[in-house]
């Protein structure tokens, strides 16, 4: 639009000054010549423009890293099109309005030119301000880095004086947070399948798809110094991940407790369908299984779990669990399908009901017939004494955050046929 307007103004110029002189006329051209200039300067957006329009060798690109200067020219209003064709037509045909509105124009031009050169200097010397923020930033970094190592359980404050409690990760907060390749089994399944399982200390487990190192984790603590773990990961980053996050949190245990976590998992990559010889000459009191497609290594484990024991399976939908059941009734091995469940958790919000302005709710209660009641009746406030027992309300509702849907766990029971 920018480019367009200049002819415009052109042919119209071309039908007013038509029977002008040959000065005019070179007038004329010096002021489209201008005209041009003040198009590339003033146009709404600013573009870098190349002089050299037969040397294609080197095309530049639009400039991303403007200059204060050409940022604020870049935002000055469009030219309106008096603007336009006083500033193409010869000065003697332009009549006084427009030659009082063109120096109107002229004077605003230094008062932007000075702002420009203002604010230019402005932003080459860092505000103090800025550099007390800085400093101010880098203090509460370094209190929160004096944080680490503190008791647990006691309250501190960070460097805006905002109170934060101290405490160890728990092994349920490690499983969540830790980095992850495929997604976890989260702690509510985890813990489900373990009592499906009945795992105790002392017992030996199979887990085929080890993932991120979640569930292994869990069978860790729960078969003790006296168990084992075998975990087998048929991806090579899923079982480094597993490893890694094994090794880990073993690691950070170490430091908190002052003992050794149990070295009693062992990592295997193998594909468990082709992998007999991994497992050959050894029992097995539970097996957890998280595949994509567990029915496919049934005939390979089943044989070595104990009978009566358990086989929990860990699927992400129901059509998995189908297949899983068609493929026990394919197969014909001896195991009875005794459970399919999900684990769902829902979370509370319970606190003292408070208004916006952060006073607590008062209970109201029904004033009998006959009696009056004060009319300078107040809502009572937060006091450094304890309010008497149940005289704020409280609010109770489920949290607005909830864990939605993570898997279904069937629970498979070896039996004598």
């Amino acid at each position: 639009m920018a480019m367009q307007m200049p002819f415009a103004g052109l042919l119209l110029m071309h039908r007013l000054v038509r029977s002008s002189s040959q000065r005019q006329l070179g007038s004329r051209f010096i002021l489209h010549k201008c005209n041009r200039r003040q198009t590339r300067t003033f146009s709404t957006a600013f573009v870098n423009c190349n002089e050299n329009k037969g040397d294609d060798s080197d095309p530049s690109p639009l400039s991303s890293n403007l200059t204060f200067r050409q940022a604020l020219l870049s935002k000055r209003r469009p030219l309106s099109p008096l603007e336009r064709i006083s500033s193409l037509m010869p000065q003697e045909a332009l009549s006084p309005e427009v030659m009082q509105l063109r120096d109107e124009q002229n004077q605003e031009d230094p008062e932007e030119e000075a702002n420009i050169h203002t604010q230019e200097e402005h932003e080459a010397i860092p505000k103090e301000e800025d550099s007390e923020t800085h400093h101010a930033s880098d203090a509460a970094m370094e209190t929160d880095e004096d944080k680490a190592g503190q008791p647990a359980g006691r309250f501190l404050k960070t460097g805006r004086g905002i109170p934060i409690l101290i405490r160890r990760p728990s092994l349920e907060d490690y499983v969540l947070y830790m980095k992850r390749g495929p997604a976890i089994a989260y702690p509510k399944d985890a813990a489900t399948m373990m009592m499906m399982m009945d795992v105790s200390e002392g017992d030996c487990v199979l887990e085929s798809g080890s993932g991120s190192g979640a569930m292994s984790l869990f069978l860790s603590r729960a078969v003790g110094c006296k168990g084992s773990v075998l975990s087998v990961e048929v991806r090579e980053d899923h079982h480094k991940r597993a490893v890694l996050n094994y090794n880990r949190w073993r690691t950070a245990w170490s430091l908190r407790q002052r003992e050794e976590w149990p070295d009693n998992v062992q990592f295997h990559r193998a594909d468990l369908c082709t992998a007999s010889s991994l497992i050959a000459g050894q029992g097995f009191n539970a097996v957890a299984l998280d595949m994509v497609n567990p029915h496919l290594v049934l005939p390979t484990v089943i044989p070595h779990l104990h009978t009566g024991a358990v086989c929990a399976v860990y699927l992400a939908n129901i059509t998995q669990v189908i297949d899983l059941l068609e493929g026990l009734r394919c197969l014909a091995l001896p195991l009875l399908c005794e459970r399919i469940i999900e684990v769902p958790v829902r979370e509370w919000l319970v606190a003292p009901a408070q208004q916006k302005d952060g006073k607590y709710c008062v209970r109201k209660a029904p004033v009998p017939e006959g009696e009056q009641r004060e009319e300078t009746e107040t809502e009572e406030t937060i006091t450094e004494e304890p309010a008497a027992f149940g005289s704020f309300p409280y609010i109770a509702r489920p949290h607005p955050e909830q864990i939605s849907h993570t898997a279904f766990l069937v629970k498979l029971r070896k039996c004598e046929r």
